[in-house]
């Protein structure tokens, strides 16, 4: 038979099955193959993240323990308040959380904390307990809190005041030198579009 300098599909399987399938050929070609997606432990829908975290005991200080051992490194300032008095910690309560996306908000001058706390208000739900931002930063990794649209996970707890006395927010957080912040918590503090702001259900307490 004449050669035409066309491969039969029977030829091309066969070169495909030598180097390793349709990877196999990224790889030759010095293409990087595609990332698995990741399998999603969150759902959202209409801005709004959910989820479910069952609390652990930890105290502050084994936090910070555990959080340096993983190489995720946390800030004074969240230092100071996992330490304080006002950080308290529960053991085997499973809630349900739900984030509230920055995008749901149209501004930086009408996204603040007052008003946020007030959509929780008008959709039935309350202040998590500090320890959510704890368990928010070790249940997901950088690239899931990526996906999810956000760079910083707000848990809206009752504010606990720092060693300076100022209130603080503890946050998970994607980006930056440090991955559980403290931010203020003023009434009038304004937040970003790409943060999120963590409260839970009520009634799924338990």
């Amino acid at each position: 038979m004449k050669y035409d300098g066309l491969l039969s599909s029977e030829q091309i399987e066969a070169a495909l099955d030598k180097l390793g399938g349709v990877e196999g050929v990224k790889r030759f070609l010095g293409e990087s193959p595609a990332a698995p997606e990741l399998a999603r432990r969150w759902s959202e829908q209409d801005g709004v993240i959910s989820f479910q975290v069952t609390s652990n005991g930890m105290s502050g200080e084994a936090w910070i323990a555990h959080f340096e051992a993983k190489g995720l490194r946390v800030s004074l300032y969240a230092k100071s308040v996992l330490l304080s008095k006002g950080f308290k910690p529960t053991t085997g309560v499973t809630t349900e959380v739900r984030v509230l996306k920055g995008m749901l908000w149209k501004s930086d001058s009408v996204r603040t904390t007052k008003n946020i706390r007030a959509e929780a208000t008008r959709r039935e739900l309350v202040k998590p307990n500090a320890e959510l931002a704890c368990l928010i930063r070790d249940m997901f990794t950088d690239a899931e809190i990526e996906v999810m649209g956000l760079v910083w996970i707000v848990a809206m707890h009752d504010p606990i005041e720092d060693s300076d006395g100022d209130p603080r927010l503890l946050t998970a957080s994607r980006s930056g030198d440090y991955s559980l912040h403290a931010c203020l918590g003023h009434s009038g503090g304004q937040w970003r579009g790409a943060d999120g702001f963590a409260f839970v259900v009520a009634s799924q307490v338990s």
